[in-house]
């Protein structure tokens, strides 16, 4: 799992959260141990809900976070509290994201995007404590968004390349515009590095 090979970019057809689950029962089922990277946000429960009775293994995954907010567990912006709800006690191991650790690789990881084009928490502007290598690193926008105003834990770029491939979930006409202009070669976007930079395959689910 490296990255020193050009990211190649596939569109899923169909890109609605039902083939989002497919993808994902299909890494879970695979043989041996599993490790993937979740995004946050509410797109993950309404796919892990369309899971809940399929027959997957999770004692066979370790899920770690691509990133977070520094924020208790119990508070309505954890992400690791609404993944942790959702998959506590389905056998699943899990990773918490911790500043300065290096990580390990990934056979999945699943990124979302902003409107600004930020995935995890690397944003077109930020404070970030830098470490090279796959690692954690803190991150505070800027601006905060007024929505989520917290500090936050995210993988570091290294880290979220370290996998066997990527996943893309977005939705909305503006986002995938933004998604095409970043095909295109815009790089104000953190987005652009993943889809035209080196690293490995990345697949977009995109939906209205």
């Amino acid at each position: 799992m490296t990255d020193r090979s050009p990211a190649t970019v596939h569109w899923a057809e169909p890109g609605d959260a039902a083939a989002v689950a497919d993808h994902i029962a299909r890494v879970v089922s695979a043989p041996g141990h599993k490790r993937i990277a979740f995004t946050g946000g509410s797109t993950p429960i309404k796919v892990l809900a369309l899971l809940k009775d399929r027959p997957l293994d999770w004692s066979s995954v370790t899920i770690a976070l691509t990133d977070d907010r520094c924020v208790p567990d119990d508070h309505p912006a954890s992400n690791f509290g609404k993944i942790h709800a959702a998959l506590g006690t389905s056998g699943a191991q899990f990773e918490r994201l911790e500043e300065g650790a290096s990580v390990a690789p990934f056979d999945l990881v699943w990124l979302g995007m902003g409107e600004d084009g930020h995935v995890a928490s690397l944003f077109p502007e930020m404070k970030a404590h830098m470490r090279p290598g796959p690692a954690v690193i803190a991150t505070t926008p800027i601006p905060l968004p007024p929505e989520a105003p917290f500090d936050r834990l995210t993988l570091n770029a290294a880290a979220l390349k370290a996998t066997a491939e990527i996943i893309l979930v977005v939705t909305g006409a503006s986002k995938k515009a933004l998604l095409e202009r970043a095909l295109a070669g815009d790089d104000r976007y953190p987005v652009t590095e993943f889809l035209r930079g080196f690293g490995p395959p990345v697949t977009i689910y995109w939906s209205e």
